[in-house]
């Protein structure tokens, strides 16, 4: 009996690729690319699995005329790439990779906070110009961290432990998320506000929000004028949620203290007005970029593909399902 097939769209860990061949036959990638609608249908052709990246935005298009493909395992806890809707609709399997990149995430945002805080990166671009000839007391005034209030909007699971890390700071924590939480977890997070109040109370505030059409520039040039002048804004959740165009604006007029950014609309491109900027801190999409994350999320990733076609110890149950519909349809 002929083994089932599966594409890897983008370069993985080796062992990863090697755990999938005990089950299937693998086509592996090994550059990663954005592929237009008509290459990636093309590239899915004839396989009945596919471990995919979030540079492949899988639709109706994609998906029309394939009859072979029976489950689809994101790399990504985000899934804005996917149209769950067609993929269900074709009766394919969808999983992403949640909760193993939680930590590391939360950690990030801590990082791009303080950097946009402290004006670190500023501060090491003019240092390695070799422009540091002595210390003035005004030199490189950033604002503190430490007992000032922290807004974070978007409180899953990375939200709540971004609010974790804050007690060592001793930062009251507000957020905003689209249902409240059950109170005694609520206790350990944070004061719930309406959004308003969250973007007029925060020093600073950092984004943790999915990707949906509703949260599209969630925050915009009316939410910007709302903050105050010398906060800090963190986007760690995806590109398009901020109107990177009213952000820069807000940032060049000094309307907006700092922000810390590691999503963009149509990244891999940076609107050239953020780069112009030196109170903003910019890194391209690796708040989960840590060894034993990415390796992490690729194993539970290959795991979900494995269930998902009917193999290994879990076989039909994948571990982290998006459309559960279609196990019972």
């Amino acid at each position: 009996m002929s083994k089932q097939r599966v594409w890897v769209s983008r370069p993985l860990f080796s062992e990863i690729v090697t755990k999938l061949e005990q089950y299937f036959e693998v086509v592996a990638e090994t550059a990663d690319q954005k592929r237009p609608t008509e290459q990636l249908k093309k590239a899915l052709a004839g396989f009945d699995g596919a471990l995919l990246g979030l540079n492949d935005r899988v639709d109706a298009a994609v998906l029309e005329g394939n009859d072979r493909l029976k489950a689809i395992a994101n790399l990504g806890v985000g899934y804005n790439n996917l149209d769950i809707a067609a993929i269900t609709r074709a009766g394919i399997i969808a999983s992403n990779t949640p909760e193993v990149l939680n930590e590391s995430v939360a950690d990030y945002a801590w990082a791009l906070l303080l950097a946009a805080a402290r004006r670190v990166n500023s501060a090491e671009r003019w240092l390695r110009a070799g422009q540091w000839h002595g210390m003035r007391f005004d030199d490189w005034l950033g604002v503190d961290l430490h007992g000032k209030t922290l807004g974070i909007l978007g409180m899953g699971r990375i939200g709540q432990a971004i609010a974790r890390r804050a007690q060592g700071f001793g930062m009251p924590v507000l957020y905003h998320n689209r249902h409240r939480l059950p109170e005694p977890l609520e206790q350990s997070c944070g004061r719930y506000v309406d959004k308003p109040t969250l973007l007029r109370e925060s020093d600073h505030l950092v984004l943790v929000l999915p990707f949906t059409s509703e949260n599209r520039h969630a925050i915009g040039a009316a939410e910007l004028a709302l903050m105050k002048p010398r906060a800090v804004l963190v986007n760690i959740a995806r590109g398009g949620i901020v109107d990177d165009a009213a952000l820069a604006e807000a940032l060049r007029e000094k309307r907006l203290g700092a922000a810390g950014l590691d999503v963009f609309e149509g990244e891999p491109v940076v609107h050239a007005d953020l780069l112009a900027l030196e109170n903003v801190v910019l890194s391209p999409h690796i708040a989960s970029a840590t060894e034993d994350t990415r390796r992490a999320m690729a194993t539970l990733a290959a795991d979900n593909l494995i269930a998902a076609l009917g193999c290994g110890p879990q076989a039909g149950h994948p571990p982290t399902l998006i459309n559960p519909e279609v196990l019972t349809s």
